[in-house]
């Protein structure tokens, strides 16, 4: 038998939760976790003590009670929330920090009812104490709640005060927005970055440089690039290439090649995948290559009009720790 009245109905018509969740659930995709970002930090207090704060923000928690499927709830934390943490003894322990929802309406559920339903709360900040220390998720510890995993704390033998050092964040976000384009760049004359003088040099520069407008919501980034045909000639070459993205230096790819003196062509692929800082957000950024040559070996890199360099390159959003 259906849920006789559908979102949404007219003419007076009682709507029930379930329906409300289910509209809930179809807008977040039947996913859970943070809305954004920055949302719903465990962080230790600015000094030191025998609890956290989980920061102001909002989420997406699945309905996991029994007939609970295709539902999920919208919670929101207007303002921080100090949550106690116990000391341990003489043995280290790890503890879960969770936003659970505890509904003693919804079927199946057996929470005690609130002092005023119309208020609630519903919605509360827990602690899941003694988990094991490899627990990211809720559904490790206990599978029927309706909740969602914020942070664990794992705190050595003989502990008072929490600190940050102990804080693992395990937030993932109901929606992370995604930016993915390819730039595209190919030569048109020879240029040549000879044996050279053990330093890094913006080669090979034009018309392999693309100004990037960064999203205000990116938090990382990964960046491939490929260069197909790049050439080396006269002797074997021990090279290196890196992206570097506005001040962002990436990771050095090594050219090792010792072919000898024959003209011949490789393809070269630099991969990044970088923090996106507060500060870049909303920025236009350069992104370009720098090769360095070393002296160790006497071949020279260049590229032609039979060169193409393609940089793959996405933003995304995930849980910021930045400010953690």
């Amino acid at each position: 038998m259906w849920d006789s009245v559908p979102w949404f109905t007219e003419g007076g018509a009682s709507h029930s939760s379930e329906v409300a969740r289910l509209l809930a659930y179809a807008a977040f995709g039947g996913a859970e976790g943070v809305v954004g970002s920055a949302d719903l930090q465990v962080k230790a207090l600015s000094t030191p003590a025998a609890a956290v704060q989980v920061r102001t923000g909002a989420c997406a928690i699945i309905n996991r009670a029994q007939g609970g499927a295709y539902q999920a709830y919208a919670a929101r934390l207007p303002t921080a929330d100090q949550v106690p943490i116990a000391a341990t003894g003489v043995s280290a322990r790890s503890d879960l920090i969770v936003a659970r929802v505890e509904n003693p309406y919804s079927y199946g559920e057996t929470w005690p009812n609130p002092a005023d339903p119309t208020v609630g709360p519903y919605v509360y900040t827990r602690v899941i104490s003694g988990v094991p220390k490899t627990t990211t998720t809720v559904r490790q510890v206990r599978s029927s709640d309706s909740a969602i995993a914020l942070a664990r704390i794992d705190l050595p033998a003989n502990t008072t005060t929490i600190t940050q050092a102990m804080v693992k964040d395990l937030r993932t976000m109901v929606a992370p927005r995604r930016d993915r384009r390819l730039y595209t760049a190919f030569p048109s004359a020879l240029s040549t970055l000879t044996y050279s003088d053990n330093k890094w040099h913006n080669w090979p520069g034009e018309p392999a440089k693309w100004d990037i407008d960064v999203p205000t919501w990116a938090t990382r980034l990964k960046i491939v690039t490929t260069i197909a045909g790049l050439r080396m000639t006269k002797a074997d070459v021990f090279a290196s290439m890196q992206n570097v993205f506005g001040t962002i230096k990436g990771q050095n790819t090594v050219i090792d090649d010792d072919t000898g003196r024959e003209t011949r062509r490789q393809t070269v692929v630099i991969a990044d995948n970088l923090s996106v800082s507060s500060s870049v957000r909303g920025t236009t950024q350069r992104l370009y290559l720098q090769t360095y040559m070393s002296k160790i070996e006497t071949g020279d890199l260049s590229v032609d009009g039979s060169t193409s360099i393609v940089s793959d390159v996405e933003f995304v959003e995930a849980p910021d720790e930045e400010e953690l």
